[in-house]
């Protein structure tokens, strides 16, 4: 099923195109399968749903674990390195990850988890995170995987909001010179979640954890008293497999659901075909299971494959900005995927950190998260890749759950900065802002796409309105990405950013809403508005323009409240949400009805102030001077 030239992938598209379910039902064979589907496809795009593989049964563990074992056991599927680089590489054949696997499913059914409870992971990215994502998905239970950069309190409204049985943390994680105390952080979230029973607790760090009796348990104590559990649970194929959170245009995260037999097709066709895996190749990606590109293309995806993965419990920068390069060299990474902020903040350290390695075992580059820019891009084509391994800017999001649009590498002529073309069975289209596609190339609009793919959203968990509101009500008849888009006179699309109220942080979706609710948190804020801004290390940076009760104020200097309002967000969210530049007004733009006018904001914020359109229907339109005036710009 994998696509060897240009050739191939214009016949494989226009094949993809023309009759989907034929596609997608060859792609699907390739599986173990319980029992076969009797449908491929019942989909709605008006009264929203998707359904896929219709009452097919599988395990999708069986597919990345079981089905490997007769050739590849002793293959490695993992091979973790430590945040400290003294710390020995933990080298996991698929042999082992299957037993492994097998004693932690039996864990959790000693602690009463049935197919269908909701099971949080909240840990360090350490190979007992995978085999915890696996274990739930072996018997049948939701993983709902939080980045263990948020606060107590934001993981204790996604522990909430799924209402989890389990949660499973660390006492602790490494991330550069820090430890991170996540138990701590962990009891302060359940507090305020009586629904959670147990909480399984892995020894990383050694430091001192509180350990509440009847609830908290250490893994290691708990694998010694499991019985493995070798038989997996039959899982239809429209079963939920996680939740995975993400920010939104309302302050509430939404909890995207992805469900066991359209995700896995999807996720290992894509994996095989962008980065065009070969059976040797090690593969490395970057990022953090705590978001959708880890759960993709670090667990499913390659292990789908039967491929070797690298797992990095550390930074880019720790000990020093060339620990990617020396990791590299030291295991022959041939294919590497990582993001536009990491390519950034190296580029930013000098190329002293980069000539010290050969790089010459990289055959495929690999972006995420964003649009990378033109000038990061050559960076990284020219000193990372040699000028001669191909660069696959991968567009997609949570909620397609796999690349949507990139070049297959070594076969697509890449073009900074475009996500150039499809995969096959993606069938996008630009819209214009009344809902009309837009035909031929040369044109630009919002970013759509008007027929199902088997990895897509299947709902926003508990709340299935929302999901039908947030992504199939903007344009009848099409999934709304949220982003703009141009294509181009070869038809090469380019992603040109969110055009809703979300702001794209190094690569991680945050609803300006929910910033704002955090900021406003804050005893001497009265309101506040947030606006994305061209950072560039970033992408995009937060600017914050808040109005502030002056009375309360009276002792305090703003740059002591403004240090205030970026220690509350950082409480609330996370330090990933906390705000760039944070600007005292007097007011906000706003029209006679109350809204404010998010456009002008984020033009100050930009600095362009040249042409901010007619402000004369604003309520007040001389708060736009005093904005102005008052604009930070460095």
């Amino acid at each position: 099923m994998q696509i060897t030239n240009l050739e191939e992938y214009a016949k494989t598209y226009r094949e993809s195109v023309e009759n989907p379910e034929e596609f997608w039902a060859k792609v699907a064979s390739q599986f173990t399968w319980r029992e076969k589907w009797e449908k491929v496809l019942d989909y709605n795009f008006s009264d929203y749903y998707s359904k896929w593989f219709i009452n097919g049964k599988l395990n999708i563990t069986e597919n990345c674990l079981d089905r490997h074992l007769e050739t590849k056991k002793d293959k490695e599927a993992i091979i973790w390195v430590a945040n400290d680089p003294n710390e020995e590489d933990r080298r996991i054949t698929y042999g082992e990850l299957h037993q492994k696997v097998c004693e932690f499913a039996g864990v959790l059914k000693n602690h009463n988890v049935e197919k269908g409870d909701r099971i949080c992971l909240y840990m360090p990215m350490v190979p007992e995170l995978v085999i915890a994502v696996l274990a739930c998905a072996r018997i049948g239970a939701i993983h709902s995987v939080v980045f263990a950069g948020f606060s107590s309190n934001a993981l204790a409204s996604r522990i909430q909001d799924a209402n989890a049985k389990v949660i499973i943390t660390a006492d602790g994680a490494f991330r550069g010179n820090k430890i991170i105390p996540l138990k701590a952080w962990v009891n302060d979230a359940l507090d305020s979640c009586p629904g959670v029973e147990s909480c399984i607790v892995l020894k990383r760090t050694q430091e001192e954890a509180e350990m509440k009796e009847g609830r908290d348990y250490w893994w290691e104590d708990e694998i010694k008293n499991a019985k493995p559990l070798f038989d997996a649970e039959v899982m239809d194929s429209e079963d939920p497999l996680f939740i995975l959170y993400t920010s939104g245009s309302t302050g509430k995260p939404k909890g995207v659901l992805h469900s066991c037999g359209g995700y896995m097709v999807y996720t290992w066709y894509s994996f095989l075909n962008v980065f065009q895996y070969q059976e040797k190749d090690i593969y490395w990606c970057t990022a953090d299971i705590g978001w959708i590109t880890g759960h993709s293309y670090i667990v499913y995806g390659p292990l789908l494959a039967g491929a070797t993965s690298v797992m990095f419990e550390g930074v880019p920068t720790y000990p020093d900005a060339g620990r990617f390069w020396k990791i590299v060299d030291r295991l022959g990474v041939n294919i590497f995927y990582t993001a536009p902020t990491a390519i950034r903040a190296l580029m930013a350290k000098g190329l002293e950190y980069v000539n010290l390695y050969q790089l010459d075992s990289l055959k495929v580059l690999g972006t995420v998260g964003e649009p990378i820019n033109s000038e990061a891009w050559h960076w990284y084509h020219t000193h990372i890749g040699k000028d001669r391994c191909p660069i696959v800017d991968t567009w997609w999001q949570t909620e397609t759950g796999g690349i949507m649009i990139s070049p297959l590498a070594g076969i697509t002529p890449t073009k900074p900065t475009y996500a150039t073309l499809p995969l096959p069975g993606i069938q996008p289209a630009l819209v214009d802002n009344k809902g009309n596609e837009i035909q031929g190339n040369s044109v630009e609009g919002n970013l759509s796409i008007k027929f199902p793919w088997p990895s897509m959203i299947r709902t926003t968990y508990g709340d299935h309105e929302r999901c039908k509101n947030t992504y199939f009500s903007t344009f009848k008849g099409y999934y709304f990405t949220g982003d703009g888009c141009k294509r181009d006179e070869e038809g090469y699309y380019r992603i040109l950013g969110r055009v809703d109220d979300v702001i794209n942080v190094s690569g991680h979706r945050l609803g300006t809403a929910e910033v704002e609710n955090a900021i406003n948190l804050h005893s001497s804020v009265i309101e506040s508005a947030v606006v994305g801004y061209p950072h560039e290390i970033k992408g995009q940076g937060i600017y914050a323009f808040v109005i502030c009760d002056l009375h309360k104020l009276e002792n305090t200097s703003f740059e002591e409240v403004k240090k205030e309002i970026r220690d509350k967000v950082s409480e609330v969210i996370g330090a990933i949400a906390k705000p760039d530049k944070i600007q005292i007004v007097k007011g906000l733009p706003k029209t006679r009805s109350g809204k404010i006018m998010r456009r002008i904001l984020r033009k100050i914020a930009e600095g362009d102030t040249t042409n901010l359109g007619d402000i004369s229907t604003l309520l007040d339109p001389s708060i736009v001077e005093s904005i102005k005036e008052g604009r930070i710009s460095n």
